[in-house]
This record gives C-alpha cells, sequence and structure tokens, in this order.
C-alpha cells in the first residue's frame, strides 16, 4: 500500500513531501528496480530523505543485493555532500543484507501481522478467550451499531475520537487533511468502520487495503465504553469482510516496543510478531523515550492545550515529522 500512488500524493498534498525514485538501472535501459522516498524539507530539523513518511514498512524494489549496495552507497554520498541532512529507509523484517553497513538501525518497532489464510473459524478460535472473543459476543449483546463507509460525516465522527485518543496519550493528532486526503486519494482501498452506543461514536477504525494484505492504520475509542468490547468487534467484523474479499493477510501495524499494552491486545487477536528496525545514515543518538526530559515536558504541555489549540498544533508539528 505504502508504494502506490495514492499514499504519494496523500503525502504531497497534505505535508508537501515531493516523492522520488531512486534506481540503479542506466537511462537507456527499461526500468528495473527501484526505492521510492520522499523529500522532507523542514526548517526546523533539515531536510531529510525517507522511504517513507507515515509509513509503517516500505521495502526497497531492488533485484539483488549488489543493487542495494550500489543504491546504499551513492544516499551515502548525497548526504556527505550535504543534499539531504539525513537519511531512512524502512525495509520489512525480511529484509537482510551484508550491505546495510555503514547505515545504521534507527527507531525500532514491533510488527503484528494476523494470517487468514486458515479460514475465519480457525482464526476466531485463535483469540483469547476471556480478552477477545468475549468481548466480541459481549458488544454483540450490547446493541452496538456498526457504519462503514468513506463519507465526510463519517470522517468527522473518525477524528473526532482519534483527538480524543490522542488528548489522552498527550500526543497531538495529524490533521483532518492528511485523513481526508488518504480518502480522496486511495479511493475504495481504504474504509472506515464507526461502532456506535444510542447513536453515539465510542470506537473507530481505518483499513487500507492492498491485494491481498488488509493493513488497520488507525484506531481510536471513548475510553468510557471499553468495557462495552467495540474495538475487538471492529476489528473482526473487518477481517472477516476483508477476508471475504479476498484477503489472506491482515496486518495490525506497527507498535512502539515499550507500549507493551498495545502489543498484547494485538496477540491476543492472534498475531504473530516480528522486530523491525529503521536504517538511517549518518547515525544518530538514541534517546531512550521514557527518559527523553523533553517528550517529557512536551507531554505536559500538550495535556494543558485547549482542544483547538491541541489541534492546531498537530497540524504545524506533522510537518515536520517525517
Amino acid at each position: 500500500m505504502f508504494h502506490t500512488s495514492g499514499w504519494l500524493r496523500a503525502l504531497l498534498q497534505t505535508y508537501h513531501y515531493s516523492p522520488i525514485v531512486l534506481t540503479t538501472t542506466p537511462p537507456d535501459r527499461p526500468l528495473e528496480n527501484g526505492t521510492v522516498f520522499a523529500i522532507v524539507k523542514s526548517w526546523l530539523v533539515g531536510p531529510r530523505l525517507i522511504s517513507l513518511p507515515f509509513s509503517d514498512y516500505v521495502d526497497p524494489l531492488m533485484n539483488t543485493d549488489e543493487n542495494l549496495a550500489e543504491l546504499l552507497t551513492g544516499l551515502q554520498e548525497d548526504q556527505r555532500a550535504g543534499r539531504w541532512r539525513k537519511v531512512e529507509l524502512r525495509p520489512p523484517v525480511t529484509k537482510s543484507n551484508p550491505h546495510w553497513p555503514p547505515f545504521h538501525d534507527g527507531q525500532s518497532f514491533v510488527l503484528q501481522k494476523v494470517d487468514l489464510r486458515p479460514g475465519l473459524d480457525e482464526v476466531f478460535s485463535s483469540f483469547h478467550r476471556d480478552s477477545i472473543r468475549r468481548k466480541i459476543r459481549k458488544a454483540e449483546r450490547s446493541d452496538i451499531v456498526e457504519e462503514v463507509g468513506r463519507s465526510d460525516r463519517l470522517l468527522q465522527q473518525f477524528f473526532a475520537l482519534h483527538v480524543m485518543t490522542r488528548k489522552r496519550q498527550s500526543l497531538p493528532p495529524p490533521p483532518l487533511a492528511w485523513f481526508r486526503n488518504i480518502l480522496t486519494h486511495l479511493g475504495e482501498n481504504v474504509k472506515i468502520r464507526i461502532a456506535l452506543k444510542d447513536g453515539g461514536p465510542i470506537a473507530a477504525i481505518m483499513t487500507l487495503r492492498f491485494k491481498e494484505t488488509a493493513v488497520y492504520k488507525y484506531g481510536c475509542t471513548n475510553k468510557f465504553f471499553h468495557n462495552l468490547g467495540a474495538m475487538p468487534l471492529l476489528l473482526w467484523n473487518a477481517m472477516k469482510e476483508e477476508y471475504q474479499s479476498g484477503a489472506r493477510e491482515f496486518d495490525l501495524g506497527r507498535s512502539d516496543p515499550e507500549n507493551e499494552g498495545l502489543i498484547t491486545f494485538k496477540q491476543k487477536l492472534g498475531a504473530q510478531r516480528a522486530a523491525v528496525a529503521y536504517k538511517v545514515f549518518p547515525e544518530e543518538q538514541r534517546v531512550n523515550k521514557a527518559q527523553d526530559w523533553r517528550m517529557v515536558w512536551a507531554k505536559k504541555l500538550f495535556n494543558l492545550l485547549p482542544r483547538k489549540v491541541f489541534v492546531f498544533a498537530g497540524s504545524r508539528i506533522y510537518p515536520h515529522i517525517g
């Protein structure tokens, strides 16, 4: 999904990140390989080349280890020449190569996916009995209504819940324009699912679809209704619908290694986990998030902001993140 022109258009229109593809193929030959990047032009932290911003992982589409080595050498030369302050690639866990050095490990994440190939009955039986299956049954008995679609009304309900969730986390949300542009440029490959109780939204997810893979990209909830099991219900309904339309993998996305609660929740959905480390050049100083005083104070500040200012802060911060 993250290679698609729709995702690149959403990045460009929302954050003005210019997409480019680098290849080792000579100009006089048909294109044989390529790695897609976005140019993040930030006056705050300097220009960076990232493959790709706000993407969980992006496979360098190189035919051989030698092609990848040639690409990495060219990227190092560009960085040393001052073209980019930093270069970052986000290869999936399967992409190992002896030529990665002197690229270094950057941010690390846990990736988790549910294999849908065994069929829905076996997938459901793999769910944790109390934390997932029982909550799904409870949600089904609680008169929760689900709406699925791409309308502006659903987008507004989703965004309101997303802001509520990010406020609990003391982290500003991406701008509303980002989600609107995803819907615009990915078209039928993106869906919003809203769970409503007595007419009010209590949980929501946004999923993406590419060929046989469905991706759970964003999720948000009203904490006062957690006990009703709306989130497990939405994810299970999404898995069923995606499976019936040909999906054979349900990607639950990346999680911060320190977010044990989220990782455990995904494990209870029967997900298999793998570790991934992004690759950066030059090497950057890695700070323990729990001990980063700047993040601690930033969260305290964000927590004090009124809702409108909180949302506005996200629209100003996210273009510099990448």
